[in-house]
């Protein structure tokens, strides 16, 4: 499940993720909002028609997640990434208030739309930042129930992340102790994995 909540020029996507940690095969997942910018496209048929909508360039990430082995809604791995390289996230940012109260973060976050902790301003149009300011409540609202502390299960986390499975593909691939991991956790995303034919 996805929410995606868009102005003229860019999108909020909030979603549950599951992510395993390449180093020591540890787990994470809780709720990921990301702002994208939407990439104008070529009107397409007549005045009617439906048009291309396409949130492409990230421009900054916040994951609000638990390990899997903490008492859940504690938030110890809740960080974000406050600005890409392209499309990858630069290194982990953590702030111990987003520890502390990361709803509560993450609502300041947009209603100063990104312009926190010393950092500029989102990379938006300003009408596009008032907007998304005027926002930051809708955004706690629907990042609320994705959260670590609501989901209890590997058959819940796997089906809130059924279309993530590429990237939990290659995170098991990519293990550098593979012995390490909580396979019957992880046994839902490995059962994804498509014989060759």
């Amino acid at each position: 499940m996805q929410h995606i909540i868009a102005v003229s020029g860019a999108a909020v996507i909030i979603r549950h993720w599951f992510e395993i940690d390449l180093d020591d095969s540890s787990m994470e997942h809780g709720v990921r909002i990301e702002l994208r910018e939407l990439q104008p496209r070529e009107h397409r048929g007549s005045e009617s028609a439906a048009q291309v909508v396409a949130a492409d360039r990230p421009l900054w990430r916040a994951d609000l997640f638990d390990r899997h082995t903490d008492e859940p809604g504690t938030f110890g791995v809740a960080h974000f990434h406050p600005y890409f390289r392209g499309v990858e996230p630069c290194p982990r940012v953590f702030d111990p208030r987003l520890n502390a109260s990361p709803f509560d973060w993450l609502g300041e976050q947009f209603a100063a739309a990104g312009a926190t902790g010393g950092r500029p301003a989102w990379d938006l149009e300003r009408a596009d930042a008032e907007e998304l300011s005027s926002l930051s409540a809708a955004v706690v609202t629907l990042a609320r129930p994705l959260g670590p502390d609501r989901c209890a299960s590997a058959a819940q986390c796997h089906a809130l992340t059924r279309d993530a499975g590429d990237a939990v593909q290659l995170m098991l691939g990519s293990l550098r102790q593979p012995e390490r991991l909580d396979a019957d956790w992880v046994a839902p995303w490995a059962a994804d994995v498509q014989p060759a034919s």
